[in-house]
């Protein structure tokens, strides 16, 4: 039935055509005109077969670009520097007084490389390894450097006083004495020291050498006064070094407690006493101890 249905539809529309017969040579040129102008026109980006898109090797990403340092301006140097010179450079951190010093050093300034190094300490607030390379350039450094102050009418007196038992006395008053004129010294003269040393009645009941009592004081008897440390003597031989560590204990509370200031640090594990005293306090620090005993007495309530 299906057949005979697609049969009929066939006869019915193609009964008028002539399928034996072939089309003229102008009938072929009009059937290729139109077949032509019915087919879309072709585009060449369809005609090229597709590109891959070209993998170029990825370019490593610059690093950052390191942050020049900011240029480290000298000064005046034909000028005469003050005891506190390069505080304000102080107050950025120990590095840039630490590159100033460097500098200063490299041309032949010294003084002024002394008191960079010194600023480090005193006002840099410096970490251990930038406090340690400051102790070592102090160290290097001050042997080739004239006394700050060569006038003694203008050296700033100080006492350093001592209390004990009346046989300690007689061993301790040369220790005193000697340490007095090693505080001169490296204090590169900016402070004169006097000595006093009480000495009380030794107790019968005393079984060992009697305890001493150690601080400093101004110029006068109501000068203003350190805090006082007190020691007992072990053996003779270890007096001179006690001596001067208990001294320099009580020059770094005052500094750090009164000064309101960085304490100058303490002194290294196997180094001299000595050492402390010399190259961990400033000739600053040294001259604000002096400036500070002798301001007018306290006012206590």
């Amino acid at each position: 039935m299906s057949l005979a249905v697609i049969s009929g539809v066939w006869w019915y529309g193609s009964r008028n055509h002539d399928f034996l017969t072939p089309p003229s040579e102008a009938r072929l040129a009009e059937i290729l005109a139109q077949t032509q102008s019915s087919l879309p026109t072709a585009d060449d980006s369809d005609a090229r077969p597709a590109e891959s898109p070209e993998i170029k090797p990825s370019t490593p990403a610059p690093p950052p670009a390191e942050q020049a340092k900011p240029v480290i301006a000298l000064g005046d140097l034909s000028k005469p520097p003050s005891l506190l010179e390069y505080a304000d450079l102080a107050q950025n951190g120990a590095g840039q007084v630490i590159d100033l010093a460097t500098l200063l050093e490299t041309k032949g300034e010294t003084q002024r490389a002394l008191l960079a190094w010194e600023r480090v300490l005193d006002l840099g607030a410096a970490n251990p390894s930038q406090t340690i390379a400051a102790i070592s350039a102090i160290k290097r450094l001050r042997p080739s450097v004239p006394d700050w102050n060569t006038d003694p009418s203008k050296s700033i007196t100080i006492t350093l006083q001592a209390g004990t038992g009346k046989k300690t006395a007689k061993i301790l008053t040369p220790i005193l004495e000697e340490t007095a004129r090693e505080i001169e010294r490296f204090s590169a003269g900016i402070l004169k020291v006097r000595t006093k040393l009480s000495a009380a009645q030794d107790t019968k009941t005393a079984t060992g050498p009697a305890p001493v009592a150690l601080w400093l004081a101004g110029s006068t008897n109501d000068s203003r006064t350190t805090g006082v440390l007190s020691f007992t003597i072990g053996a003779p031989e270890t007096l001179n070094d006690e001596v001067r560590k208990q001294v320099f204990k009580v020059i770094q509370g005052y500094i750090g407690h009164k000064g309101g200031q960085t304490p100058p640090p303490s002194w290294i594990d196997g180094a001299p006493v000595s050492d402390a005293m010399n190259h961990h306090i400033t000739r600053f620090y040294w001259r604000e101890l002096g400036e500070m005993l002798n301001r007018p007495p306290e006012i206590t309530e």
